[in-house]
């Protein structure tokens, strides 16, 4: 305690304007803590301000790559369920496909859909297929049909085409009186597209895509032709 004391009396009597006085020990303790905050100092202004939005940024990422490596844990432990869900999907699609009708019951089904108006109750005054309209993987086949009767036999005409063992939709649909002057409100004319659709095999599919790479390979030529033109009109 006393050297500690004396110490403390020491520090208390030295001059700050004169430091070339101080004790040997004493300027090294000094110089020792102007070197380790100047050290300090330098560290932070030159490399932590420096490094800190790194630092930041690298946490950030570490944060989303923490997120990501969950959602891919989550979902490898639903993979069977995933697995499970995809057969079930494929399966529905299969029955969907299923009920599309190929090209041998086309002309089966157009049959029923007429019938199905005629069992209704309907007199049929126009049943015209229309042309078949190619998509992706499927053709829509639409079906221009004008009937003749009751509210309640459009009624079950509808709900007989909803019962088909094929997709059929109705479109367009537009129901009118029969007689302009209204004499009788009873009798009424429906107008309707109905449309059904059927798939495309592979002999088929492949024509469509040729297609679109011949018309891709005309507009080349075209564009290649306005090029050339283009340059002898310059020329000339």
């Amino acid at each position: 305690m006393k050297k500690l004391q004396e110490i403390f009396e020491q520090l208390r009597g030295l001059d700050p304007n004169e430091p070339g006085r101080w004790p040997l020990g004493v300027r090294l303790g000094v110089a020792i803590v102007l070197f380790a905050l100047a050290a300090a100092g330098g560290y932070y202004f030159f490399v932590w301000k420096s490094q800190y939005p790194e630092l930041v940024e690298a946490r950030s990422k570490e944060t989303e790559l923490f997120n990501t490596l969950e959602a891919k844990a989550r979902k490898a432990a639903n993979l069977q369920a995933y697995k499970d869900q995809l057969a079930e999907m494929e399966k529905s699609f299969g029955a969907m496909l299923r009920q599309l009708p190929n090209k041998t019951e086309v002309p089966n089904l157009l049959v029923d859909i007429s019938q199905t108006g005629l069992a209704a109750g309907l007199h049929e005054k126009l049943f015209q297929p229309q042309g078949e309209a190619r998509k992706d993987f499927y053709a829509e086949l639409p079906i221009a049909i004008r009937l003749t009767g009751g509210y309640h036999q459009m009624g079950n005409f509808a709900a007989g085409v909803a019962a088909l063992p094929r997709i059929v939709t109705l479109h367009d649909i537009e129901i009118l009186p029969a007689s302009k002057d209204g004499s009788d409100p009873g009798d009424l004319v429906l107008n309707v597209t109905a449309k059904t659709y059927r798939y495309l095999d592979e002999e088929e599919q492949q024509p469509a895509e040729s297609d679109k790479s011949k018309s891709k390979d005309k507009g080349k030529d075209k564009a290649k032709a306005k090029g050339k033109a283009g340059k002898q009109g310059a020329g000339n």
